[in-house]
């Protein structure tokens, strides 16, 4: 499903990312963990066109992604959730899903002025697509909430929710447990193995090990910007390399 083949990412002198490969098949949670630093948001931002790798090249299906502009990537069926949220403060969870949409709808400026039938017809459609999505992920009830008045686990789904208004084929999710409680973890869990279960293969960055060790199907390990396992969550948890770089503590 997605092929990513001896990436290289420097920042001046620093090698962020260095001969980075790894194939996420599809109808899998694939784990990408490692010690901060190790590179993980880099070849996020490499996956989806942020950064244009230095060398090496994405493919998404029959798709080459590299070199293409990130709505592209959107377009041909790769969204992604941030680490640090990114949402419209000031719009509805509604609006924001809404606009999630964009890549899928046709209505251009003019449609947006004139507000001729059609544009009306697909706003309606995709109004009530974003209610189904807030609905799928369960904050459904706070459709009509400001994003920034929300809780923080919800804005976590909002985010979930926006991203898959584009109807992707494959969801990066970057540390969608961060700052959430055990219990809201547990809850997104149930959450991303429905994805699953839906169709939706997930690309997922987290330091909850319990999270991926318990969700993942497998699981690559990068440390400095190198791949240094890859294999079931059971295999990486055991593999001496991967013990070292998180000094012992916390795979266990």
């Amino acid at each position: 499903m997605l092929t990513v083949e001896n990436v290289s990412k420097h920042f001046g002198g620093l090698a962020a990312l260095d001969q980075v490969s790894l194939e996420v098949h599809a109808g899998e949670i694939f784990g990408l963990i490692g010690p901060n630093g190790a590179g993980k948001t880099t070849l996020f931002n490499v996956i989806t066109a942020l950064y244009v790798p230095d060398s090496g090249h994405v493919r998404l299906r029959t798709q080459m992604l590299s070199g293409r502009k990130p709505h592209e990537v959107v377009q041909h069926g790769l969204a992604r959730t941030f680490q640090n949220i990114r949402l419209f403060a000031n719009m509805s969870a509604l609006e924001n899903v809404m606009v999630g949409r964009h890549v899928r709808t046709t209505a251009g400026v003019f449609g947006a002025i004139l507000r001729d039938r059609a544009t009306r017809a697909e706003e309606q459609t995709t109004s009530r697509r974003a209610q189904e999505l807030l609905d799928y992920v369960g904050i459904g009830r706070h459709a009509h909430q400001l994003a920034r008045n929300m809780a923080y686990g919800d804005q976590r789904r909002l985010e979930i929710a926006r991203a898959l208004a584009t109807d992707p084929v494959v969801l990066a999710l970057d540390e969608p447990a961060a700052g959430m409680n055990p219990s809201e973890t547990e809850s997104l869990m149930t959450l991303l193995t429905r994805l699953r279960a839906d169709g939706v293969t997930i690309l997922l960055i987290e330091h909850d090990m319990r999270l991926v060790m318990g969700l993942c199907d497998r699981v690559v390990v990068l440390d400095y910007g190198k791949k240094i396992a890859q294999g079931t969550p059971a295999v990486v948890r055991a593999d001496e390399r991967v013990i070292q770089a998180y000094l012992g503590g916390v795979l266990t």
